[in-house]
C-alpha cells in the first residue's frame, strides 16, 4: 500500500474555536469552518463519518464531534491537498488505529500455561453466558397500578330508544 503524501501545505490553519453548544445548524458550521453550506452537504454524501442529526423540521443539527470532523476533512482536502477518496482513506485508517484490540493476559513462553489460561478463560465465559441466560429473579416490588375493571357494556342507541319507548 502506498503512503499518502501531501501535495501542498498551507500554514494558515482553520482551527476555529468551537463554541460550547450541544447542536449547531448548518449555517453556524459553515461560518465556523469557513466552508459553504452546499460543500458541507456534499461532504455528508462522500464521508460516512459525517452524519449530522436531522431534527423534526428536517434541518441538519451538527454536534461538536461533527464540527471537528468537518474541520479535519477541510484540513485534509485544503491544507494537505488530499483528494476526496484519499481523505476518506486517511480518516478510515485513523479510525482503525484509534480502536486497539484488547490484549489477553496470556503468557507466550510456555504453551502448557497458555492452554491452561485459555481453558480458564473459556470456563469463565461459559459461566458468564449461563448467568446472563438465566431468567430474571422475581421482583418483590409490587405494581402501583390497580388492575383495570372491565368497562360496562353500552347498549346501542336503537336499543336505548326502544327501552325508553316501552317504559312510557
Amino acid at each position: 500500500m502506498t503512503q499518502h503524501q501531501t501535495i501542498r501545505r498551507n500554514t494558515a490553519s482553520s482551527a476555529a474555536e468551537i463554541p460550547d453548544k450541544l447542536y449547531f445548524r448548518i449555517g453556524e458550521v459553515s461560518r465556523l469552518c469557513d466552508v459553504p453550506a452546499y460543500v458541507l452537504r456534499f461532504w455528508e454524501s462522500e464521508f460516512p463519518q459525517l452524519k449530522p442529526h436531522k431534527g423534526g423540521t428536517g434541518q441538519r443539527l451538527y454536534r461538536r464531534r461533527d464540527v471537528e470532523t468537518v474541520l479535519h476533512i477541510k484540513s485534509l482536502l485544503y491544507d494537505e491537498g488530499y483528494t476526496i477518496s484519499g481523505a476518506r482513506q486517511v480518516i478510515k485508517t485513523e479510525q482503525k488505529q484509534k480502536v486497539p484490540q484488547l490484549a489477553l493476559d496470556i503468557e507466550e513462553g510456555n504453551p502448557k500455561t497458555s492452554t491452561q489460561q485459555l481453558r480458564k478463560l473459556q470456563k469463565e465465559m461459559r459461566e458468564l453466558l449461563a448467568f446472563l441466560s438465566r431468567p430474571p429473579a422475581r421482583s418483590t416490588v409490587q405494581s402501583i397500578r390497580l388492575p383495570r375493571s372491565p368497562a360496562p357494556q353500552r347498549q346501542s342507541a336503537s336499543k336505548e330508544l326502544f327501552h325508553s319507548e316501552t317504559e312510557l
